[in-house]
């Protein structure tokens, strides 16, 4: 996977629990390009936190991978959208987008922390099926739309496939816990 598609996974990923989290701080409105990067980052640390927290609890071969894949993107996805902030001379900036993402993911890490077994695999994957929804819906809605740097517009348009593919692989493996 490329870091293009990496830095567009990540803020999919962020955007898509600003939904889980249920607040209405949640909606990511008027966003800026600071604001737009700020959730990039978070949404970074928030992944590799879930799958760090899979790595450690699942037994199961598909939910393993899944999870690795997701720590080796998005900790990669990490020094690219770093790289790009330099570059653009963007500022990352809190904004209550990124505040309700962060609320709402460690509530989910606090459940999942709680669940075992066959319970924790069919959480951790129904999650990120929900969480890719979302994040699809939130690039096509609001990102997209709402970005003002070329670039960044850019890149969110060229790597909204990866999410998709992302959301794909979740489900095939939620097909699978279910059986």
């Amino acid at each position: 996977m490329n870091t293009k598609t990496l830095f567009v996974s990540a803020i999919a990923l962020t955007l898509s629990s600003l939904s889980i989290a249920e607040t209405p701080a949640a909606k990511p409105a008027g966003l800026t390009d600071p604001q737009i990067a700020h959730i990039v980052v978070t949404a970074n640390k928030i992944d590799i936190e879930a799958g760090n927290l899979a790595k450690s609890k699942t037994k199961n071969k598909a939910v393993l991978s899944f999870a690795k894949t997701m720590v080796t993107d998005h900790t990669s996805v990490n020094g690219q959208a770093t790289a790009l902030v330099t570059k653009l001379k963007v500022t990352p900036e809190t904004n209550a987008t990124s505040e309700a993402l962060t609320k709402g993911a460690a509530a989910n890490i606090a459940t999942l922390g709680t669940l075992k077994d066959k319970a924790f695999d069919k959480a951790y994957t129904d999650h990120e099926v929900t969480y890719h929804e979302q994040v699809l819906s939130t690039i096509d809605t609001e990102l997209i739309p709402k970005a003002t740097n070329p670039e960044l517009k850019a890149l969110l348009e060229k790597t909204r496939p990866a999410i998709a593919a992302h959301l794909e692989h979740a489900k095939e493996m939620q097909k699978t816990l279910t059986k």
